[in-house]
């Protein structure tokens, strides 16, 4: 009877790549905001789809073993600033995230995709 080989992987085959994850975050920013205006009500759907777009395209790149989380806030563009802030407890040889900010003449878009490698 020969001895299974231990399935269990403590570091990824691959990791999570911040820049394979911002072009895909700029992609889908650029053709679902382009040419759209602000409007209140139908701000939480936009943003939930956004954020699901980003979590199914990321997935599929084969970021084997990692958790991804999706953030996207958008606001309307009056000419104010806006700061965000993240922090997190995470393991720096493997984590990661990217982020990708959208605006045109009516809103602004902040995307932030964390990949988070799962023991």
């Amino acid at each position: 009877m020969e001895a299974e080989a231990s399935t269990y992987l403590i570091r990824p085959k691959h990791k999570f790549k911040a820049g394979v994850a911002k072009e895909f975050m700029r992609e889908i920013l650029r053709e679902e905001l382009t040419g759209v205006q602000y409007n209140p009500d139908e701000i939480p759907t936009l943003s939930r789809s956004l954020a699901e777009s980003i979590k199914k395209k990321l997935k599929g790149v084969g970021f084997e073993r990692y958790k991804i989380i999706v953030q996207v806030v958008i606001g309307e563009q009056r000419g104010e600033g806006v700061k965000m802030a993240a922090r997190c407890l995470w393991d720096a040889d493997t984590d990661s995230y990217a982020q990708e900010i959208y605006m045109n003449d009516s809103l602004f878009c902040v995307a932030v995709a964390f990949g988070v490698y799962y023991y």
